[in-house]
């Protein structure tokens, strides 16, 4: 069971890191290879008792499936839909979201199950919560939330003895950093580019 349990956790681990790296490189695989990686963790949580993730996993296969259809949608200046930065009233929208989801969850993990861990386990997932509704939004910002994410998971599976996914949102952290600079990157050139030509 033990050996059979790391080699789905591999398989997990192996397109988890390869959707992040389509993610970083905007290519529209990040959705159906991350819905395998997530479609195991969805199994994974439920076995290792990390509720709130399971359920953050349920929302990744949900929401994998509507940034897929939003990044196939057409912008005013091309064919797919472009990188943006938030508004004031998305970055309001995305505190609330946390804050309320974050309460929400730890209330339902503190007194519903029996998380070992309610506060944490809630905290990440709300972050996640966020970052997969900005992303599927194809906001820049939704790397902050990936990040933060992240570097709290870290301590967080290896405390739940699954070092290799542990190790991973390691090098999620890594990727995350690079698609904050690569979409950055991205989005000055294409400002750049559409600036008109002074004669």
């Amino acid at each position: 069971m033990i050996d059979y349990l790391f080699s789905i956790e591999g398989l997990a681990v192996g397109t988890g890191l390869a959707s992040v790296w389509f993610s970083v490189k905007e290519r529209i695989w990040v959705y159906p290879i991350g819905l395998i990686s997530v479609g195991i963790y969805v199994y994974l949580s439920f076995i290792y008792g990390i509720y709130a993730d399971m359920g953050i996993n349920i929302y990744y296969v949900l929401m994998s499936i509507y940034g897929w259809h939003r990044w196939l949608q057409p912008s005013e200046s091309g064919a797919v839909k472009e990188i943006t930065h938030n508004s004031r009233k998305e970055w309001l929208l995305s505190i609330v979201l946390f804050l309320l989801s974050w309460v929400v969850l730890f209330v339902i993990l503190q007194r519903f199950t029996d998380s070992e861990i309610p506060l944490w386990d809630s905290l990440t997932t709300s972050l996640a919560i966020v970052g997969m509704w900005l992303m599927a939004e194809k906001k820049v910002e939704h790397w902050f939330f990936w990040i933060a994410t992240d570097l709290l998971s870290i301590p967080l599976y290896y405390y739940k003895d699954l070092l290799l996914t542990s190790g991973q949102f390691f090098v999620f952290t890594v990727l995350a950093v690079m698609g904050w600079l690569q979409w950055n990157k991205s989005l000055s050139n294409r400002d750049q580019n559409s600036k008109p030509i002074h004669q």
